[in-house]
């Protein structure tokens, strides 16, 4: 069900070696390009046509507008069960407590006497989010988004997620009521890379889209790659590839607990990567063991959960030492990493790469899915090596304001010149020069 790599009894290499030895899944962005990029442009030039076309052509759905009506907003979250409406306003409420305290403040410093820098922070002005609708619907995934763009307030943001047969081409009616729950009114039935197109180009008409300035959200290999086509016109968060679970533990882990936190994360998508690192062999036997009949109980056993479990991205990797786990999991990069040792939280803290990390029996991942208050759009692939996770900085611009008075600039201008010389760019010391009467050569 799920294949072991050992890695016990000599040194464990060092940096990109190490990665190598360890499962991941296959997600070639750059060739999904190829197919992105006509689909783009066509977007580009006939806007709301190719987006009703995409629609049909994709997902069933012949549509006679992609935007979707106030009205249905108000119907969705007037109908959705009290449950989970009780389960999204409680997602909701933490997440907000959480993301408010990433809020920046501007910060000004005096670099000498009437010299300062200042660097205040400015939201972006317009954001397009969006919300996967493929396998399965992600109402957390508009909250994840939503929440820290509002909270690091951006004035502007447009949601899309893709038009559903089973409900007459709109959005699945709970992203739609957790979009009313959240005030965003502009929503659009779009999916994929035409979703991403629309939000980079814009749409004109009445129920058009007006370009926006970033683009986040999690999707699959067609919204990684038409993410990648337009970064630079438009900011992006991440190529977000098939979801991660690494889980760091040893003997005193729960084997039940383990296996069930693997299949959390393996029913997203058969492409998903559950792993293991472990010192003990007889946990790691356990665990396989507990496998078994936990996959046999599961709903989606046939189309992820199995092929998940058994494809190359997963494994149970054993090690000499928790120490060397730690090397592990470094390399590995998880977008969710459980520990689940002794002393957990000492082990966490020396952790320096994971989108996130979950502490204990008590944290599990699904819990940072929902109602941790955590951020769950992650970074994927490795990347949690050199990136974050969503976050209010992520919505946020730092710019430097330099104000420095006629002595302040006059006391550091030789060193400016001496400088832009020793660059052969004389026409930056001739900046200086020219405020202070000193002669500037002509050519």
């Amino acid at each position: 069900m799920i294949s072991r790599i050992d890695l016990r009894g000599s040194a464990l290499p060092e940096g990109g070696a190490l990665r190598d030895l360890l499962p991941r899944a296959e997600f070639d962005v750059e060739a999904a390009m190829d197919k992105v990029r006509p689909i783009c442009e066509d977007v580009r030039h006939r806007g709301t046509a190719a987006l009703i076309e995409y629609a049909e052509r994709f997902d069933g759905v012949k549509l006679e507008r992609v935007r979707v009506p106030a009205e249905a907003l108000d119907t969705a979250l007037r109908q959705l069960d009290p449950a989970v409406r009780a389960a999204l306003e409680e997602s909701i409420r933490r997440a907000r407590l959480v993301h408010g305290e990433q809020r920046r403040s501007a910060h000004t410093t005096q670099v000498v006497p009437g010299g300062t820098v200042t660097e205040k922070w400015v939201p972006v002005e317009r954001v397009g989010l969006y919300a996967p609708g493929g396998r399965s619907v992600y109402p957390s995934s508009v909250i994840m988004n939503v929440v820290p763009a509002q909270e690091a307030g951006v004035e502007s943001i447009a949601l899309a997620s893709p038009a559903q047969q089973e409900f007459g081409g709109l959005p699945h009616p709970t992203i739609l009521a957790a979009c009313a729950l959240l005030g965003v009114d502009e929503v659009y039935a779009a999916g994929g890379a035409t979703a991403v197109a629309m939000f980079a180009y814009g749409v004109p008409g009445p129920d058009g889209c007006p370009p926006v300035n970033m683009v986040t959200g999690p999707g699959n290999i067609w919204v990684a790659a038409a993410k990648r086509y337009f970064a630079g016109r438009v900011g992006i968060d991440a190529e977000a590839g098939p979801t991660e679970i690494a889980v760091l533990a040893d003997s005193t882990a729960d084997p039940v607990h383990v296996a069930a936190d693997l299949i959390s994360q393996a029913e997203h998508d058969p492409l998903a990567a559950a792993v293991l690192v472990t010192d003990s062999v007889e946990l790691a036997d356990a665990v396989e063991k507990e496998l078994e009949p936990q996959v046999a109980a599961t709903k989606h056993i046939k189309d992820r959960v199995a092929p998940a479990l058994a494809g190359k991205q997963s494994a149970i990797v054993l090690v000499d030492s928790v120490d060397d786990g730690l090397r592990v999991v470094d390399a590995y990069g998880a977008e969710h990493l459980e520990i689940q040792t002794a002393d957990a939280a000492a082990v966490a803290d020396r952790v320096r790469n994971a989108g996130a990390i979950f502490v204990g029996p008590y944290a599990p991942v699904s819990l940072g899915d929902y109602c941790a208050g955590s951020n769950h759009v992650l970074p994927t692939g490795g990347c949690a090596c050199h990136s974050s996770g969503l976050s209010v900085q992520s919505f946020l611009r730092g710019i430097h304001i330099v104000d420095y008075t006629r002595d302040a600039l006059a006391e550091v201008a030789h060193h400016v010149v001496t400088l832009a010389e020793a660059e052969d760019l004389p026409a930056h010391g001739a900046a200086l020069k020219a405020r202070f009467g000193w002669k500037v050569p002509t050519v």
